[in-house]
């Protein structure tokens, strides 16, 4: 029997303590671990026995974390990391090599289209940006040496949505994974693999960890894709290791692309999760179920607070008839989530002043705390971008980033009265 979401969100990968009992799963603050003998050691070591070996490769604490998210994605496996960049910089590490292309949505995260045309780019792997709903573009773009096809969820900040079963074929036809950001949507709302997705990310310092602490990342393997298929050209998972004396298709199965991220993408780089992280995490997947379900609701009543307030120009939000996205939305989504964006009458000196003038709500650069967030992409996340390019990515001088807490609305709203009294003044008005 599958048990529901709620309570895999509390047991899923986690028993009691084999050597206590203890309830809680521990925190197993270690860099390494005594082998039985020589052999075990050679063994751990070529991959070809399970067993930790160093903490920057695997650690029972980071263990549990990885098996309840790949449980509550729908995946084969999970690979936790110090950061969601983290967890990116390693699928793409695996996935792509100089002379090859990314093809992704141009609304995303700054921090992604960042390293995409920087860091990437000086590897000499070409980004390849395309309007999120133009799936015409998609095809024309996609080609023999395309790595993979790259989207969120919920995009960042715009909130748009993808039809992903349209990319999934368009990726699928060239041999080509989907990648998919789930960062914004969790998967409390949104499980890609079920529209078909090959890999998972997310950035577990938001909703999952949800209280502030914790910087974090995932990958999740989806366990489908066809690594060695004819027409697929991925030389770490295809045939014999550069690096083992195994295949990574034969040796794990549907797991095979999350032990290659651990073992060729975060164990060279050092972009594991520390034991202690990974526990904090776990903490918030308890109780990531509740939180989600009124971080929804306390977004739709702040998004429908904001659309009659003569104030703002305009609001997007995924719940509402009129999003451009909103049929994906409703269709993928479960629940709109928590994010709402807005822009200010008065434009980007307006947008700044209500970032000031909140009290209850924090001007900071996260998103997913249980406390209500704001921030102005144009001046912060997005800033990395000249304007042609922050209006490609959805992003514009007026637009304010809301993150709902799971405040009282009533408090949450009284308190973006004040912030947009005072981007009023500061526009000149009265």
């Amino acid at each position: 029997m599958t048990r529901g979401f709620n309570t895999r969100s509390l047991h899923a990968g986690a028993e009691p303590d084999s050597a206590t009992g203890a309830r809680a799963t521990p925190i197993h603050q270690t860099t390494s671990y005594v082998f039985d003998d020589a052999d075990t050691a050679a063994e751990l070591y070529a991959l070809r026995s399970e067993g930790h070996v160093y903490s920057r490769l695997s650690n029972p604490t980071v263990n549990v974390l990885e098996d309840r998210i790949a449980d509550l994605a729908g995946g084969s496996d999970a690979v936790a990391t110090g950061s969601g960049m983290a967890a990116f910089d390693a699928i793409a590490t695996v996935l792509a090599s100089a002379g090859d292309n990314v093809v992704a949505s141009s609304e995303m995260y700054g921090g992604t289209a960042a390293y995409l045309t920087s860091i990437a780019n000086r590897r000499g792997i070409e980004a390849r940006l395309v309007d999120t709903l133009d799936y015409e573009a998609y095809a024309d773009a996609v080609d023999e040496g395309t790595a993979f096809v790259h989207v969120e969820t919920i995009a960042n900040p715009s909130l748009v949505t993808p039809d992903f079963e349209r990319l999934a074929e368009i990726a699928h036809e060239h041999a080509v994974p989907l990648v998919v950001d789930n960062t914004f949507a969790t998967p409390y709302c949104c499980r890609p693999f079920e529209h078909g997705a090959d890999v998972v990310w997310e950035s577990t310092t938001k909703w999952i960890t949800g209280n502030g602490t914790t910087v974090g990342g995932v990958v999740v393997d989806g366990g489908q894709f066809p690594w060695d298929h004819p027409d697929a050209d991925y030389d770490e998972l295809d045939g014999e290791s550069p690096a083992y004396p195994i295949d990574f298709v034969e040796q794990f199965g549907d797991a095979a692309f999350a032990n290659v991220v651990r073992q060729r993408g975060v164990r060279p780089t050092g972009g594991q999760q520390s034991p202690f992280d990974a526990w904090q995490t776990i903490q918030g997947l308890n109780t990531l179920p509740l939180r989600m379900e009124r971080h929804c609701e306390n977004a739709r009543r702040v998004a429908e607070f904001l659309r009659e307030d003569d104030r703002v120009d305009w609001v997007s939000y995924p719940g509402f008839d009129d999003h451009r996205s909103h049929g994906n939305a409703a269709e993928y989504l479960d629940g709109f989530g928590g994010m709402v964006t807005f822009g200010v009458d008065g434009g980007y000196e307006a947008a700044k002043a209500f970032c000031e003038a909140v009290e209850l709500t924090s001007f900071l650069a996260n998103i997913g705390d249980a406390k209500t967030l704001v921030i102005h992409p144009a001046s912060t996340t997005h800033a990395q971008m000249d304007e042609e390019q922050q209006r490609h990515a959805g992003v514009h001088p007026e637009m304010l980033r809301l993150s709902v807490g799971i405040e009282d609305a009533d408090d949450v709203i009284a308190d973006l009265d004040a912030g947009l009294a005072a981007g009023e003044r500061a526009a000149g008005g009265s």
